[in-house]
């Protein structure tokens, strides 16, 4: 087992084709074939199942693709650590949707004038989804909400996952925004929507608004849950009657059209980028930087 062979092994698990694979990776079909081949005579397990046209893991294969993902991360890591050079190669982001909309865009445009040489992979999701994915080495960094309150430097980082380390990057004030025939909210008890627009489990969010139910006796119970897949559906189902959301303000600043809905503070949100204890390649420096500069 090498470095290229995880490469390989790694490329057509994720194209599910070895035509696919030997493309992205410049390299002749047969070449990928007999190196995945040498790879299971190895290891003396099948990874892929063959039939049909695509190349499916078996449950072996994913195994060793979380422990791949691993080893190829640490390699990168370890040759720019090494060489400690100008910013360049992979940096793979995370970042829940707030900031992929609200921040990210300048930063990135003003990153990439500075260091064209670095190639940012960017993935969003969840608070929770993202940090399992840095514990799990399938994302370098990402941009989360951190659910405790109070100071930035009291945050506890190992909440969202073992040898996790934070930076701070900025604070969000987050609102309850309700539909614009709303009477004012002061209140939980307040609120005549009971339903919540919000992202799946995991979600900061969505997990401040239950906070500030059961400081008012209420919980969510008999509540329901109208999970979507972005800010702008979000909103929609706001603006339409049908739910309130728990929305940063960056965020709701974004859509005029939704100035007349009725909002309500409910807390302040402190927002980092998190990586795994140790991890510090120029790509990463030169990044937080960047942010830390404009996004702050």
């Amino acid at each position: 087992m090498d470095i290229a062979e995880l490469e390989i092994f790694r490329a057509v698990a994720q194209e599910q084709s070895v035509t696919r694979a030997a493309k992205r990776l410049r390299r002749v079909q047969s070449n990928v074939t007999t190196r995945v081949r040498n790879l299971e005579e190895d290891l003396g397990a099948a990874l892929f199942q063959r039939g049909g046209r695509r190349m499916v893991l078996t449950p072996e294969g994913q195994r060793l693709l979380d422990y791949a993902e691993r080893i190829l991360a640490l390699a990168a890591e370890a040759r720019q650590a090494v060489r400690d050079e100008a910013p360049r190669g992979p940096l793979r982001l995370g970042s829940m949707e707030a900031a992929a909309a609200s921040r990210l865009p300048g930063v990135l445009a003003s990153f990439n004038r500075k260091w064209p040489a670095v190639h940012i992979d960017i993935r969003t999701g969840t608070t929770q989804a993202l940090a399992d994915a840095v514990c799990a080495h399938r994302l370098d960094c990402a941009i989360v909400a951190h659910p405790d309150t109070g100071r930035p430097e009291q945050a506890d980082m190992g909440r969202l996952g073992p040898e996790l380390e934070g930076s701070y990057l900025f604070s969000e004030k987050l609102l309850l925004v309700a539909p614009p025939s709303h009477p004012r909210i002061r209140r939980a008890r307040d609120v005549r929507v009971r339903n919540i627009a919000a992202f799946g489990q995991g979600c900061t969010y969505r997990n401040c608004v239950d906070e500030w139910l059961a400081q008012d006796g209420d919980s969510l119970d008999g509540w329901g849950i109208v999970e979507q897949g972005s800010y702008a559906s979000i909103l929609a189902c706001v603006m339409a009657g049908t739910a309130v959301a728990a929305i940063p303000q960056s965020v709701f600043d974004m859509h005029p059209a939704a100035a007349g809905a009725t909002t309500t503070f409910l807390r302040t949100v402190n927002s980092f980028l998190i990586r795994r204890a140790g991890f510090g390649t120029s790509a990463y420096k030169a990044f937080y930087g960047e942010m830390r500069r404009l996004a702050g």
